[in-house]
């Protein structure tokens, strides 16, 4: 009952999608990656632009890492980006340029999970395995009336094994996206519509009005609140920009010199400090204009940024190894987080 009706409903109201007509791994993968944890119409660009500059997985790998991430800019979750591009190096390192379609042998490439290579793998070679997002722990939670929590081992356990079994009863390239789809587009998170559902007869949260308490999770994830102050130095159309090299968020991208404070800084208290002080003799700074602070939500941090600009004899000593200077026409070929490029776009 269930199999069938969520197949039928997707045969009428399913999405065209460009990567739903193809058996190609490749075009698959890059569909999937970029799409996680992003909605479809903020997706569809970034899988557009990917698809037509990385033509062949080849082209993917030969590229350089500042390139791949200036096409993602903007999508957020950079460590996608990076994995990608390792991913594109090991098939063709290991996999002679072929796009694997193995289940196990995609879970060996960098980024790619039990969902992620359930997809590509049903998708692209129609192989049993089933695909459980949460699109799908949502459907299947609310549908069978489950409130075991999705975040833990045994909920994990439990949803994997449904999935199974309900996929012996269908076609897996179809059913997988049968399944993802009505939980994207039918079965919301918030709001669904449950009044034109073939499924309400027979589903328990609905009959047992539980909709809004499905699926569970058990754990809520703290959020780190983080005090970022840019010193924004220019000279003529030049900005002095900082390459993230440490493992913390946006590593390798482009931002500037930075003074990071657990609360937010009065003008003093910022060149009282000594992380500035470090940067430029503050004797000889000028602190010309700071921008409104600027919020900047990511998964589990909020980011509260100003931006200081400042006229000094810059540096103190020497530019740093990631330090240099940069034309404005030059800005399009480095990749900066979303916070700094609004900013530039007003420089």
């Amino acid at each position: 009952m269930f199999v069938e009706e969520v197949t039928k409903w997707y045969e009428i109201n399913s999405r065209e999608l460009p990567w739903r007509n193809t058996s190609d791994a490749y075009i698959i993968w890059l569909s999937e990656i970029i799409l996680q944890q992003t909605r479809v119409e903020q997706g569809m660009p970034y899988f557009y632009k990917f698809k037509e500059r990385f033509v062949t997985v080849n082209d993917f790998a030969q590229a350089s890492e500042d390139e791949v991430l200036k096409l993602w800019q903007g999508l957020g979750y950079y460590s996608r980006a990076r994995n990608m591009h390792a991913t594109a190096k090991s098939v063709m390192t290991d996999h002679n340029g072929v796009f694997p379609t193995d289940y196990y042998q995609l879970l060996k490439l960098k980024g790619i999970g039990e969902y992620t290579a359930a997809a590509i793998s049903s998708f692209s070679s129609n192989a049993p395995h089933a695909v459980v997002d949460g699109n799908v722990y949502r459907l299947l939670s609310r549908y069978f009336g489950i409130s075991t929590p999705i975040d833990s081992t045994k909920g994990k356990k439990q949803f994997k094994e449904l999935a199974y079994d309900l996929l012996k009863e269908a076609v897996p390239r179809v059913y997988n996206q049968a399944v993802m789809e009505f939980g994207a587009i039918q079965c919301k998170p918030a709001n669904p519509n449950c009044e034109n559902c073939p499924l309400q007869i027979n589903c328990v949260a609905y009959i047992q009005q539980t909709i809004s308490s499905l699926p569970v999770k058990s754990k809520k994830t703290a959020v780190k609140e983080r005090f970022f102050n840019y010193l924004i130095f220019r000279n003529n159309n030049n900005l002095l920009l900082n390459k993230r090299v440490s493992k913390d968020i946006w590593q390798n991208m482009y931002d500037f010199p930075l003074v990071e404070s657990q609360t937010r800084l009065s003008e003093q208290e910022l060149v009282s400090s000594s992380q500035f002080q470090d940067i430029v003799n503050a004797n000889d700074a000028l602190i010309m204009s700071v921008s409104n602070e600027q919020k900047h939500v990511l998964s589990h941090q909020i980011i509260y940024a100003k931006f200081w600009e400042i006229e000094s004899k810059y540096p103190k000593t020497s530019l740093l190894e990631n330090e240099f200077w940069v034309g404005e026409e030059e800005f399009e070929s480095y990749a900066f987080p979303k916070l700094v490029d609004n900013y530039l776009k007003k420089f």
